[in-house]
Formats: structure tokens, C-alpha cells, sequence
């Protein structure tokens, strides 16, 4: 479901899809072939969230921002790379994922965080505000430490996981059923 807020309407193009139980409000803008699964919460309410190209964020993540106040001058954003995917029940808050990252299921990204392009941030994993994660490495834990770096397999998988929810939307929006059709 698409809702605005206070004027501003979330931005999705004809390529990209967001599943009917998921929830997108205010100013957010979705890139081209990007995807939002079952269950996920993204609210752009008090500042504005951007999803890269070929990204999808999966059942039950939850996205949010921060807003302008007297301990946040100016808020902060929140910004989704291109060909990222953003495992089961993750939460993003106010931070930075740059391209070609996968978010394990389950993982937290705090305020004023940046995670670096080509990473692997494993499932469960904690990244506190305001931490940098370079680039290029797996890492995991609470808070997250990196592991080691990625192998070109790795690196290749990355794209791999975008390209296939690029593929596999496509085909949950052409086997879209109305529910009316439905019998339960």
C-alpha cells in the first residue's frame, strides 16, 4: 500500500513493485526494478528514504528515518544503494547502504550508519550509530565486526541475489490474483 504525508507521495515506477501487504509512506522513492516483500514497513515520514535500482527490501524489514530536532539538527535520511538486498525482518534506520550490499535477516543498522559497497553484513548483526563499515569484507556480531574479506564468488553472489528478486518480482506481479477471485 502506497500512502502520502503531508504532501509528500511516495515514487514508484511502472519497474518496480510493492507487495499489496507491504506499507510505503511519505517521501520515498523507489528505483527502477527495485522491490518491497510482504509485511515491510517503509516511512518516509519525517524525512525522506531513497531505494537504489535493483534493490529489494524483504518480508517484515522495517525502514525509518530521523527527524529534525534539538538532538538531530537537520535529521537524517535514509539511503539504500543499488542491487542491495535487505534480508527478512531487517531494520534501517537513518543511515547509509551503499551498492551491492546484502543485509542478513535480522539485522539492525542504527542512525548515522554507513556500510560500505560490497559487503555482507551476516544475519543478526548489530551496527551501531554512526559506525563505518568498509567496504569489500563480510561482518558479523553485535556490535558487527568484520570477519574477513569477501571472495570474488562472494562478490559475484551479490549481483546474483539483486538480479534474481529483479526476476522473481516480475513474476509475482504477473501472477498478481485478485482477491476478490480468491475463496477462503
Amino acid at each position: 500500500m502506497l500512502r502520502s504525508y503531508e504532501g509528500h507521495i511516495p515514487r514508484v515506477p511502472l519497474s518496480a513493485w510493492v507487495d499489496e501487504t507491504a506499507l510505503v509512506i511519505g517521501d520515498v522513492i523507489l528505483g527502477a526494478d527495485a522491490s518491497v516483500w510482504p509485511m515491510a514497513v517503509l516511512r518516509g515520514d519525517v524525512n525522506a528514504i531513497r531505494v537504489g535500482a535493483a534493490s529489494n527490501i524483504q518480508d517484515g524489514s522495517v525502514l525509518h528515518v530521523t527527524h529534525d530536532g534539538p538532538y538531530s539538527p537537520g535529521g537524517l535520511a535514509l539511503e539504500v544503494g543499488h542491487e542491495v538486498t535487505v534480508g527478512h525482518r531487517a531494520v534501517l534506520h537513518a543511515c547509509r547502504i551503499r551498492d551491492r550490499v546484502l543485509i542478513g535477516m535480522g539485522s539492525v543498522v542504527m542512525d548515522g550508519a554507513e556500510i560500505g559497497a560490497d559487503t555482507i553484513l551476516a544475519a543478526g548483526s548489530l551496527v551501531p550509530p554512526g559506525k563505518t563499515l568498509e567496504g569489500g569484507y563480510l561482518w558479523q556480531g553485535s556490535p558487527a565486526q568484520q570477519v574477513r574479506p569477501l571472495t570474488d564468488g562472494e562478490r559475484d553472489q551479490l549481483r546474483y541475489s539483486a538480479q534474481h528478486y529483479v526476476q522473481l518480482k516480475d513474476r509475482h506481479a504477473g501472477l498478481a490474483v485478485p482477491l476478490d477471485y480468491l475463496q477462503v
